[in-house]
């Protein structure tokens, strides 16, 4: 049912007046303007948080291991940076880690596009000797800053990083990390790196269709079980001359057979 002309008239009338002289009070647009404050505000404490969660997650997984073993702390491990002298007194395993944990630092720097002083600055450090001494391999530092150091420059993949850190830059950690049984780990994941980088480094087998991809998976473990198997030499390949042997006697089997058929013209 439609209203009659006259009423819609009346109602829209009525309605623009009533739009003109309402005007919100003083106390109500305070109100709404000390809200948008508060909204700036809850997103930039937000935003902190998120930007801090790597780091403080760190610290609780640390501080839960320290309420379990018992005498663990962040600070595990004191910084030291060493001389050519104590350097020498360290063992070759222990300065080739170090030296393979400052290329790792290096390596992650600059992919991030950070400089020495920009590190240092994520890192709330004031002197940045410490760093350098890291990337050349020649320093010890505690667990802590280890784990600021991993959680800046490793977050996609951190366990590695964090494990060839302690190894190379915390002997007393890497000690305790031993006696837990867990003192293979770097190797272990060393090795498992250079599997990966094998296929990573393949884009032809990375393109493959599902069904060749298993079939080149298959010829390669059938390939690393014949290399353990010779490894552990339960098989010995046939000498040059035995297979020569096998091939003569071969042929004079196959010249025989054919001096026997039947002449075809008879």
């Amino acid at each position: 049912m439609r209203l009659p002309a006259y009423l819609n008239r009346f109602a829209e009338s009525r309605y623009a007046r009533l739009s003109r002289s309402y005007k919100p009070s003083a106390a109500l647009t305070s109100r709404e303007a000390s809200m948008g404050r508060s909204e700036d505000s809850m997103r930039a404490r937000l935003f902190d948080q998120v930007s801090n969660l790597t780091f403080n997650l760190s610290r609780q997984a640390v501080g839960a291991l320290a309420g379990r073993v018992g005498g663990l702390t962040l600070r595990i491990g004191s910084t030291l940076i060493l001389d050519k002298s104590q350097r020498k007194r360290l063992s070759a395993e222990q300065r080739a880690w170090m030296q393979r944990a400052g290329v790792a630092i290096h390596d992650a720097r600059t992919t991030a596009g950070l400089s020495i002083d920009g590190l240092a600055e994520a890192l709330d450090l004031e002197d940045k000797t410490v760093l350098q001494a890291m990337e050349q391999g020649s320093a010890t530092v505690s667990f802590e800053l280890i784990l600021r150091l991993t959680s800046l420059l490793a977050r996609n993949d951190p366990i590695p990083f964090l494990i060839s850190l302690v190894r190379g830059f915390n002997p007393r950690l890497w000690a305790l990390a031993e006696d837990w049984g867990i003192g293979h780990l770097p190797t272990m994941i060393e090795r498992d790196r250079k599997w990966m980088n094998i296929y990573r480094g393949n884009d032809a087998v990375r393109q493959l269709p599902e069904a060749e991809f298993n079939q080149v998976l298959a010829f390669c473990k059938s390939s690393m079980e014949t290399a353990m198997t010779l490894r552990a030499g339960h098989w010995t390949p046939p000498k040059a001359s035995d297979s020569g042997e096998a091939a003569t006697a071969t042929d004079k089997a196959t010249q025989r057979a054919r001096h026997d058929e039947p002449d075809a013209a008879s």
